[in-house]
């Protein structure tokens, strides 16, 4: 029986309720071994906190086999910021029980089925990647680049404004940014301001360890371009180090102008299908928000 056609009796691929947690937990934590259960019960929790875009699952999709989950993959949907309408959504921790593998790609294809949605899948894991490249998902980030922001010149003065409900400094942000910075930073992220010569631009960084959870760095979750980026690298690199944060990645197509560090090609590559891709340095609303990495 083809994965794309007809389930057999008895199976059916739904979205998740919350009354499924228990079984849906169960499933992520056979297909994801290395992962406590805990994990996916803060996982959870967080996507119930999350306010619904429109009428789309709050939490996934499963496969349930006569009242059994037997497959799980989670969905974030989220609105792109600054494309008005366009709808992004994040396809996550696809596990599928062994004895059901034939009919694992049902979930995914279920899942994408809104052709307004543009669909990413940024932790592809090595056995999923060959299916993501089949499904005709197209890279946005080839790489990643690590860099120290202390070294790049700080040029005009630059204030670097922490992000609160309270922060007078936001209403210099257009609205959908004002509150993506504010979700972020309840979400245990570093909301950041810069403020240079009157204009505001907005980033969002994100602690997480590397190097075998030895090293400590910075993840860029968001800004609005690389060239943003380099302009305020030295201000926001003062910043993070007073936080204990030297090393920040961001993800790349190679090196970027004003940012010192290298570039690891192949390392982390970020796909999206649909019509409203995002540009590379842009995670907001992602399992790396809310799952962590």
């Amino acid at each position: 029986m083809s994965a794309l056609g007809a389930l057999p009796e008895g199976l059916v691929c739904r979205p998740i309720l919350q009354s499924d947690w228990p079984a849906v937990i169960d499933c992520l934590g056979r297909g994801f071994p290395e992962r406590s259960r805990q994990h996916w019960e803060e996982a959870l929790a967080r996507m119930a906190r999350r306010r619904p875009v429109g009428d789309f699952p709050q939490y996934g999709y499963a496969l349930d086999s006569l009242g059994r989950i037997v497959g799980v993959m989670l969905t974030l949907y989220f609105p792109a910021v600054g494309q008005d309408s366009a709808v992004r959504c994040n396809l996550s921790s696809w596990a599928v029980d062994e004895d059901f593998r034939a009919y694992a790609l049902k979930l995914v294809m279920t899942a994408m089925r809104r052709k307004e949605v543009t669909y990413l899948s940024i932790t592809p894991a090595p056995v999923t990647l060959k299916v993501t490249e089949a499904l005709r998902f197209k890279r946005f980030a080839d790489g990643q680049l690590a860099f120290l922001p202390m070294l790049s010149p700080v040029g005009a003065p630059v204030r670097v404004v922490e992000v609160r409900p309270d922060a007078t400094e936001l209403a210099l942000l257009p609205e959908d940014e004002r509150q993506m910075l504010l979700d972020h930073a309840v979400l245990g992220c570093r909301a950041l301001i810069c403020i240079r010569d009157g204009a505001a631009s907005p980033f969002i960084f994100k602690t997480r360890r590397v190097l075998k959870g030895l090293v400590p760095c910075s993840q860029v979750i968001y800004c609005r371009s690389h060239a943003e980026l380099s302009r305020n690298a030295g201000a926001l690199g003062r910043h993070l180090l007073g936080k204990g944060q030297l090393i920040c990645l961001v993800d790349s197509n190679g090196p970027v102008a004003g940012l010192v560090g290298r570039y690891f090609a192949e390392i982390g590559p970020k796909y999206f299908k649909g019509p409203n891709p995002p540009s590379p340095g842009d995670l907001a609303f992602t399992e790396f928000v809310f799952f962590g990495s």
